[in-house]
């Protein structure tokens, strides 16, 4: 697919109640950034589906315009929203964000919990520092359009002006930390929580990662 170099990006809430209209190319567009294989998708539908009636959920589509000729390609179509979210018909999503509040009985919270206290930390002190958090569950941009500073209008439309005294994500390891995504994770002020943990099923390793909010003030 080419890159979407020179079109304008809007960035929007999708609201959970349309999720009809923006839920098959949102997860189109994690599938393809992740370079997972084709039919993925077939498992993670139900899962975002689940996740989207959590407490505190919130998500943003980053939408951009193709030309007509475009539009007519198979891979553009895929990433195609319907009305009312579209402002017009070659719209496409290029970008999704979201995430909820944090809860123990969340199985990424008791992932993150069994790794602090296996790095040492104590119980008392593990619960008190994930008593507060917004997840941030999910974060990405369609290869076509990366590059442009879309993750990060994504990630900061979806922090600003939540209530929780902080955000927490996992990503995988990259070696020197050297892609986009930690560039980003970096230059927005996150830290490391817990680095080189191995989630149950995925043999990869991944760090987690997390700052205070709110993001105001992450280019002070």
């Amino acid at each position: 697919m080419a890159p979407l170099d020179s079109t304008p990006v809007r960035v929007a809430p999708l609201p959970a109640d349309l999720a009809h209209l923006w839920l098959d190319p949102a997860v189109h567009t994690y599938i393809t950034a992740m370079h997972y294989p084709r039919g993925s998708e077939t498992h993670r539908l139900p899962l975002w589906r689940d996740h989207i009636a959590r407490p505190g959920w919130s998500a943003y589509g980053a939408f951009t315009t193709v030309s007509a000729l475009d539009s007519l390609r198979p891979a553009y179509s895929r990433l195609r929203v319907r009305a009312p979210l579209a402002v017009s018909e070659r719209e496409i999503l290029i970008g999704v964000a979201y995430g909820y509040r944090g809860a123990p009985d969340q199985w990424w919270n008791r992932q993150l919990y069994s790794g602090l206290l296996r790095a040492g930390t104590g119980p008392a002190d593990a619960r008190e520092f994930m008593r507060d958090y917004f997840e941030l569950t999910e974060l990405h941009v369609h290869p076509a359009g990366q590059g442009r500073g879309v993750g990060e209008r994504l990630l900061t439309a979806l922090l600003a002006d939540r209530p929780e005294q902080k955000v927490l994500l996992s990503t995988p390891e990259v070696h020197g930390e050297d892609n986009r995504a930690w560039s980003l994770y970096r230059r927005l002020g996150f830290v490391d929580v817990l680095r080189h943990f191995t989630f149950a099923g995925d043999s990869r390793p991944f760090a987690f990662l997390g700052r205070p909010l709110p993001l105001d003030d992450h280019r002070r």
